[in-house]
Order: structure tokens, then C-alpha cells, then sequence
């Protein structure tokens, strides 16, 4: 079965996800989860869990970050709220919240997520016999290379299939370092909308933003898989991921519904050129205008990638 893991923004929000066709919801707090679209109370985790078992669906929270020591002391708190409140799964990068979890009263389902790290069977494989129920492959895998490796795989692994890509982190606060040489005093927040851009390039828009995880940089181009999806299917990938960092309200929504059209076409042996066509068309129409949308490393050779 096809399972479709969205994040989500608002409770609102979760609740048409839900009604649109996603499996499972990420969300969590800014200070453990990485580049969210929204930072929720304990309150609000409580209530979403709630509402996505009340629909039968899987409540996932990030816990991806990098803990630096001050943060690693909050842990054992954190996943005592999380177990209390009975979340299915957590996204897990940091091999030290692996090692707090060893404590019965600690531990958890979770998900390997060590971004750009993720990248081979044997990798994945190894933290599977550690306690991992997935794995969130890197987004920098080719699909020549992710054929190659499905066989060997031993635990589910997610796939992005649409949405913004991270392409660099810095625990360094790079933009305020930049604007207190400038002597400029400007907000550093995802929501300035900041981007840089090579002056060889002008078609490279890279989002930037600085929260208390450091820096991040995104692609120029936001990913979107649908064409694909078909295949990526047929090879055993059934994990599909959708970000909406950048793609909020009703159009990230709108786009779940079109995903979740694609994956009972699929299951039901009807996924067509032509209606692979008309959705990849209709997510272009409800992706935020001016983020462009390719395919990412999916048809890169991987001889080329270094």
C-alpha cells in the first residue's frame, strides 16, 4: 500500500489533509524539528494527535534536529510528552536521541532521518537493526541508484515526491553574521522571504532563513515528482513525501488531493501517461508562483554527482 506523509501547518489544516487523502501528518515544535511549517504547542500536539487517530491516520513529530548539549538535556522531557500523548512515530537524525530512547520509559517507534546522510541499503539497514521502523532517504539519490538499492532494503523507506529541498544547514547564524557586518538590522525569519542568487546565474533563487538550528538554504527549484510516481511505485518505493514549507493553506491541500488521485490510480492498475499529464498540470497551478518545480536529482547520472 501507498502511504502519503504531508506536514502540516494548523489544525485546520490537518484536518483537510486528513480529509484529502494523507496517511500520516508531521509537525512538532521549532526547538527539536527541523524546518517545519509551524511551530506547535503542547496543546495543539495533543489535539492534532487526537484528531489524527481520530481518523485512523498516523500522528508523526520531528525530532530531527541536531541537539546540541543544552537541547539534549530537554530530550528525555520531550519524548515522556510524546509517549504520553501517543504519537505513532518520530522523525529521528541525531544518533543521541537513539541512545536516550534506550531507557524503556524513553523509547519510541522511529524513523531515521539524517537527511544527506541516507544515502545506501546497507546504511539504512543498519540503523533498521537498531530500532528503526523507516527511513527517510536523501533527496540527492538518483532513481538509477534507488532501483539498485530497493532490494536490499530491509525497512519502508520515504521518498520526496514534492515540495521545497533543503540543500545546506549551518548551526552558524549565517544571515545575522551578514547583517551585523553590514551594520543592517533586518529579520532573518522564513517568513522575510529571503533569498540569494548566484550573480553568474540569475535564474537561481535560493530561499534562506535563520532559526535556532542555525542556517538553512533551499534548491532553487521546489520538487515535484508526479509524473514519476508511477514508477517510483513499481520499483517498492511507497513512502511518498510532501512538504509544504513554502506551499501553504488550501493549495498544499489541494495538491495532497492530487497526489492521493494518483496513488488510487496506481493501486488500482489505472496510472496513465495522460492522467499523470493532467495532475503534474494541476500541481503546477497550485504551487506558489514564482518557486519554480523540476524533477531534482531523479534523472541525474549518478557518475556525475560527487
Amino acid at each position: 500500500m501507498i502511504e502519503i506523509v504531508v506536514t502540516c501547518e494548523s489544525i485546520p489544516q490537518a484536518e483537510a489533509l486528513l480529509d484529502s487523502g494523507a496517511d500520516s501528518l508531521v509537525f512538532g515544535e521549532a526547538t527539536f524539528g527541523l524546518r517545519l511549517p509551524a511551530d506547535f504547542s503542547r496543546e495543539e500536539q495533543t489535539k492534532l494527535t487526537q484528531l489524527i487517530h481520530q481518523k485512523g491516520k498516523k500522528a508523526i513529530v520531528a525530532v530531527n534536529g541536531i541537539m546540541h548539549p543544552e537541547k539534549m538535556k530537554l530530550i528525555p522531557e520531550y519524548l515522556r510528552f510524546l509517549k504520553e500523548i501517543n504519537v505513532d512515530q518520530i522523525l529521528v537524525g541525531d544518533p543521541g536521541i537513539i541512545q536516550v530512547m534506550k531507557q524503556k520509559e524513553l523509547a519510541l517507534p522511529f524513523i531515521y532521518a539524517a537527511e544527506t546522510l541516507v544515502t545506501n541499503a546497507r546504511q539504512i539497514n543498519f540503523w533498521g537493526k537498531k530500532g528503526a521502523t523507516g527511513a527517510v532517504l536523501a533527496r540527492e539519490v538518483p532513481f538509477e541508484e534507488m532501483a539498485v538499492m530497493e532490494p536490499a532494503l530491509e525497512i519502508p523507506v520515504e521518498v520526496q515526491v514534492y515540495g521545497a529541498t533543503c540543500i545546506h544547514q549551518s548551526k552558524r547564524p549565517l544571515l545575522e553574521n551578514y547583517y551585523r557586518y553590514t551594520r543592517q538590522e533586518e529579520g532573518v525569519a522564513k517568513e522575510r522571504g529571503l533569498f540569494l542568487s548566484d550573480p553568474q546565474d540569475e535564474n537561481t533563487h535560493y530561499s534562506i532563513f535563520e532559526d535556532d538550528h542555525g542556517t538553512h538554504i533551499f534548491a532553487t527549484n521546489d520538487l515535484s515528482l508526479v509524473k514519476e510516481l508511477g514508477e517510483l511505485a513499481q520499483a517498492g518505493f511507497t513512502t511518498w513525501k510532501l512538504d509544504g514549507i513554502f506551499t501553504p493553506g488550501a493549495d498544499f491541500v489541494a495538491i495532497t488531493a492530487l497526489i492521493y488521485q494518483a496513488k488510487v490510480a496506481i493501486e488500482a492498475g489505472e496510472w496513465t501517461e495522460a492522467l499523470a499529464q493532467e495532475l503534474a498540470e494541476a500541481v503546477v497551478s497550485h504551487h506558489p508562483k514564482g518557486r519554480g518545480l523540476d524533477t531534482g536529482f531523479y534523472y541525474v547520472n549518478p557518475k556525475k554527482i560527487r
